[in-house]
């Protein structure tokens, strides 16, 4: 199959970019082409919570990765849209993780041709887990331009019904592990290079330090 994978991807870090690398990778080695059309604007540089949205390691090899997504530009939207019709992809994956998102993806799967590309919402978060006025106003608008979903918990699949899914397939698959992180170091080889003192006792935290994360939590268990 010729498919289409919208979402986050190189040069943007974090664990949503991995998974859609990971994600077109598994869909090469079963035979089919590939395309990632990613962001050149993700997020205005004061809706970010981080430091950098950007990696720092090079683009991972043998994926074909176009920029070209302005989150806040409608007009881009329409765009992008009649640009991947052209293409005549056999499906369209859309990896949804929040409301902001929703607009701008949804606009996209609109301009595809229903008769042509499959659209499909592969959805991390149909809401996000910090609340706004975004989720009454968004997702639905989202969940209307799309023909099936996955969904990667029970909450969500039951948000996707909410929102107006319910008549439409959908698949309940749980997020796999991730297996991109490189081969398991002894520890203290591994303590060696990360410049740690052996004598201590170490909990990694991936992420972003956001309040439901509960880092806190964390921290005082350890303790």
């Amino acid at each position: 199959m010729k498919l289409a994978i919208i979402g986050t991807a190189h040069p943007y870090r974090g664990g949503l970019s991995a998974f859609n690398e990971r994600l077109a990778k598994e869909f090469i080695k079963e035979g089919h082409e590939v395309v990632i059309y990613t962001f050149s604007l993700q997020y205005p540089s004061f809706l970010f919570p981080g430091k950098t949205q950007y990696a720092t390691e090079s683009a991972p090899q043998g994926l074909k990765i176009i920029r070209c997504i302005n989150s806040i530009n409608p007009l881009n939207w329409i765009s992008v849209g009649l640009k991947i019709r052209k293409e005549g992809f056999d499906a369209a994956v859309f990896c949804y993780w929040m409301s902001f998102m929703a607009p701008c993806m949804g606009t996209i799967a609109r301009m595809l041709s229903k008769k042509k590309t499959k659209r499909i919402a592969l959805v991390h978060n149909m809401l996000p887990h910090e609340k706004s006025i975004l989720d009454i106003l968004f997702p639905g608008y989202f969940v209307r331009s799309i023909d099936g979903f996955t969904a990667m918990s029970e909450v969500v699949k039951k948000d996707i019904h909410k929102l107006g899914g319910k008549n439409k397939p959908i698949t309940l698959t749980p997020h796999p592990l991730y297996d991109h992180f490189g081969s398991i170091l002894p520890r203290e080889e591994a303590v060696k290079t990360l410049h740690l003192d052996s004598n201590y006792r170490y909990i990694l935290f991936f992420g972003l330090v956001r309040a439901y994360k509960g880092l806190d939590l964390l921290l005082e268990a350890f303790g």
